[in-house]
């Protein structure tokens, strides 16, 4: 007896040899389909050819005819021609002599006698040129039903294959498929499903600290009650894109002990009139069922686009009609008791009024921009899972992006680690994640894009212009590094730690705006004309110069005025809030303002000339400086605020 036998016969078969075939519906459509080019290509292996009763009658007196079949209630003859006579009729069948039979077919009226024709045919030939004749019906029963059957049968089959797919792309709501297309496609999350909770939302400490208590709004109603008080009905996030208002939502999600509905505006809108209206009432109906819960509503402004705005005729009034359902179930005759709307946008402005109104949307959120603080927090979240050096300064980083949205730090940290993986490192250290910044800032190095030795010197004191400007002026922005290695579309960069400041004074904003035309000042003194690199500086100081004018009242000729619309009420009006004079006096302001800062620009750099030219020589021999090669050059920085 062999040992190593095993009792159980399922054990000694091959895992990998096991081939499991399920079955799918589409193998009928297959099928049918084989069957269907079958029947056509394949009745019957001849290919007769179709001529009239005299040629037939002249192919039988010269004796060619071999046989012939009639088919009695066709009215339908088939002739077969002798195999030494089918020489003869090369010509007719393209030069291609036929192997079957038959070889040629005829068709005759309803008067046509075959037995006596053929009979007396037959009695005018010799012997040796006599044919066979065969009279027969043609029992086409099969024929005739596939005839009568075929055609419905591909329209149903059709018709049932669109449906099928129709219903997987139509209807997500609910079971029905096209039929309940009208259905919310709001998702339901239950709290066991979502992982994120406020300890995964790091920084945005005043947006939590209003979100949290909508949600103890919900777990606690009495409290807030007790005193005759109601719970608001919605709240609003206002906020840039990547700030972090859809994680705020998950987090409400992950913390509420109730139902959650996340829906997107775009959801509502459907090429299918009045499906938006429905979609709003059954999303509406279903939260009502589940009260108390919360409805979170993303990108609000697909739907809740201002009415008076929507300048297009084509799909305008179901987009209408949408947002008319949508405020009359957030504050209509029917009460919403314990469901709480939230809604993200990063496009208030455009909002319909009757939408923000109180009643409706309670309480706007502004979700802005991390600050230093928050940025610390936000990177720490983020760095929880990559391995880096010992004793990383997290704190260096939240000050080395400024401006950095929470999308954007996540990004910078998932492309640091991609940088040090590039490299071959175990660990992620300082100076993969300041590749990480300047390649999100500036795009990728590109070493070996072509520039000329002219060229590259024009670049160096292009950028030597900028960073001796700003480093001369208290209120620039301080200088972090400069570079002349071409990123993405720019063939040089200089990165500055602007401050993080609420307010600017008129002072602050011209040191900025001589540190722009820094570049373009240094190309006239250095080659005694400038190029087309600064293009983008002087779009900046252009739009900087017209706000301070148009806008914050900083200009004594044209007074302490603005004609900022900060509500978009003017909407696509094309006229100007202020007359032609106006405009023209706007106009000379503008422009005195740019050549008072040029001419400032250019006494600076005059006067630093010597500095200025070691620095652009310095440029060219490292192609990246720093602060301290600044400092080195130019001494600390200047602080004292110099008179304009």
């Amino acid at each position: 007896m062999d040992n190593n036998t095993n009792s159980n016969p399922g054990q000694g078969k091959d895992p990998r040899k096991t081939v499991n075939i399920r079955f799918n519906f589409s193998w009928i459509y297959m099928i049918l389909l084989i069957v269907i080019v079958w029947m056509f290509f394949n009745q019957g292996g001849a290919n007769p050819q179709k001529i009239e009763w005299e040629d037939v009658k002249e192919q039988i007196l010269a004796g060619d005819v071999k046989e012939i079949v009639f088919i009695r209630n066709d009215f339908e003859g088939r002739v077969t021609i002798k195999p030494d006579r089918l020489e003869k009729y090369a010509d007719k069948f393209g030069g291609n002599i036929p192997s079957k039979s038959p070889h040629f077919v005829f068709l005759v009226s309803g008067s046509f006698n075959p037995e006596e024709t053929f009979g007396e045919l037959n009695d005018s030939l010799p012997e040796s040129d006599r044919f066979r004749l065969v009279i027969e019906n043609n029992n086409k029963v099969w024929g005739s039903v596939l005839e009568w059957i075929l055609f419905p049968l591909l329209l149903i089959l059709m018709w049932v294959f669109m449906f099928r797919g129709f219903n997987r792309n139509m209807g997500q709501g609910g079971p029905g498929g096209f039929f309940n297309v009208g259905k919310s496609t709001g998702k339901l999350a239950e709290k066991s499903s979502m992982k994120v909770t406020f300890k995964d939302v790091a920084g945005l400490d005043g947006a939590k600290e209003e979100v949290m208590e909508i949600v103890d709004f919900l777990k606690n109603p009495k409290k807030y009650t007790a005193l005759g008080g109601k719970i608001p009905k919605g709240a609003l996030l206002v906020g840039p894109p990547g700030t972090g208002k859809t994680l705020l939502a998950k987090a409400v999600a992950g913390e509420a002990d109730v139902p959650f509905f996340s829906i997107s505006g775009s959801d509502f809108v459907e090429m299918f009139v009045g499906v938006g209206a429905s979609r709003v009432r059954d999303l509406f109906r279903q939260a009502k069922e589940k009260a108390p819960c919360i409805v979170f509503i993303d990108e609000i402004d697909a739907v809740g686009r201002a009415r008076s705005k929507n300048v297009g005729f084509s799909s305008n009034d179901e987009r209408e009609n949408t947002l008319n359902q949508l405020l009359t179930e957030m504050d209509g005759f029917d009460s919403n008791s314990g469901v709480i709307i939230l809604a993200a946008t990063n496009r208030a402005d455009i909002l319909d009024k009757a939408l923000l109104r109180a009643g409706r949307f309670d309480r706007q959120i502004h979700v802005d921009l991390p600050d230093l603080k928050e940025r610390s927090a936000i990177f720490k979240v983020h760095l929880k899972g990559l391995k880096l050096m010992p004793d990383f300064d997290v704190d260096f980083l939240a000050k080395h992006t400024p401006g950095f949205s929470g999308a954007d730090i996540a990004n910078v940290c998932n492309e640091a680690a991609l940088t040090a993986a590039r490299k071959n490192k175990t660990e992620i250290d300082k100076q993969d994640f300041l590749d990480a910044v300047d390649r999100i800032i500036g795009g990728l190095e590109r070493k070996n894009k072509i520039i000329t030795p002219e060229e590259k010197k024009s670049i160096a004191h292009h950028e030597a212009g900028h960073a001796t400007v700003s480093w001369l002026l208290p209120n620039a922005s301080p200088l972090f590094k400069v570079t002349i290695v071409p990123r993405g579309q720019a063939l040089g960069a200089a990165w500055y730690l602007p401050e993080e400041r609420q307010l600017e004074t008129k002072e602050q904003m011209i040191d900025q705006m001589c540190s722009l035309i820094g570049g373009r000042v240094a190309e006239e003194i250095v080659n005694g004309q400038p190029s087309t690199g600064a293009l983008n500086d002087l779009e900046r100081l252009t739009k900087s110069a017209y706000a301070m004018v148009v806008y914050y009242g900083m200009s004594e000729k044209v007074g302490t005025v603005s004609y900022f619309d900060s509500t978009g009420s003017r909407g696509y009006e094309l006229s100007r809030p202020y007359s032609e004079k106006t405009a023209e006096l706007i106009d000379e302001e503008v422009k005195s303002l740019i050549n008072k800062i040029h001419d400032r620009t250019y006494g600076i750099l005059m006067a630093n000339k010597d500095k200025f030219l070691e620095l652009a020589a310095l440029l060219l021999e490292k192609e990246v400086i720093f602060a301290d090669d600044m400092e080195r050059i130019f001494g600390p920085r200047a602080n004292q605020k110099p008179e304009f």
